[in-house]
């Protein structure tokens, strides 16, 4: 029987502002067993590269790569975002490793070509090293996981920190059983932006166009529901949308195959 291991990926103001951080921190460090952190940034990555005077460009929830965001990304994301969430939870007494995936070369990415946008230093992931994850894992030790990838010819590439969180819970889906819980501000995903409390409680694929042709759903958790659907489709026992006070995932979105 495998052991469970469970995925935490938090993005948006819950890493970026103090009292949420802190709360996630003390949630996170409450999770019993295996865990596994993924973490964005995009918020302080927007507001450290407005005071450098680089304009922030997104396309559907996406952001823009030019030369001079992946080094505010960088900064931001392997460093600032990360570092903080490292420190915060060995305070807790969770030892902690951070990572991006050029670090022991946990994840290969590959640039993304160019089509309809060109999307810059974007990396879309070819291989995540689910032995390495496995034996850091194994020795008590939590990773968290920066939304870096590298090519492998020694550049790094910006990116989508749910598609790390879905690629890693795949990857890791043989080694163990794995549950995926993307956490964020709201409960869980909402069939109307203006009421908190109208959470969806499951999406098959099926309701998930319905919603999206209706635009209940749009922007930003489009990419994050095909993630979902995605890593459900390759082995992971169950994916969770859910609010950061909720990841134990036992509330939110509960994403299904049909």
């Amino acid at each position: 029987m495998k052991e469970k291991l469970t995925i935490i990926k938090v993005g948006g103001k819950i890493v970026e502002e103090a009292d949420t951080l802190e709360r996630l921190l003390d949630n996170f460090s409450n999770v019993r067993g295996y865990k596994l952190l993924v973490h964005g940034g995009g918020r302080s990555a927007t507001k450290v590269a407005a005071q450098l005077g680089i304009e922030s460009q997104m396309v559907n929830g996406r952001r823009i790569t030019d030369a001079q965001t992946l080094k505010v990304v960088t900064m931001v994301y392997g460093g600032l975002v990360n570092k903080s969430i490292v420190a915060g939870l060995q305070s807790k007494g969770v030892d902690a490793v951070g990572l991006t995936g050029a670090d022991m070369n946990v994840i290969l990415s590959e640039k993304r070509p160019v089509k309809d946008i060109d999307y810059g230093f974007v990396g879309d992931v070819k291989q995540v090293n689910a032995e390495v994850l496995v034996s850091l894992i194994g020795k008590g030790v939590v990773p968290v996981m920066a939304p870096l990838t590298h090519d492998g010819r020694g550049n790094i590439l910006n990116t989508n920190a749910d598609t790390i969180a879905g690629e890693t819970a795949k990857a890791l889906a043989d080694a163990f059983d794995v549950t995926l819980v993307y956490c964020f501000e709201k409960k869980g995903v909402l069939s109307d932006e203006a009421d908190d409390d109208s959470i969806i409680p499951v999406l098959t694929p099926e309701l998930f166009r319905q919603y999206v042709d209706r635009q209940v759903i749009q922007g930003g958790m489009i990419p994050k529901l095909e993630n979902a659907f995605s890593a459900v489709d390759a082995g992971v026992m169950q994916v969770v949308i859910t609010s950061a006070d909720a990841i134990d995932g036992t509330k939110g979105t509960i994403i299904k195959n049909a």
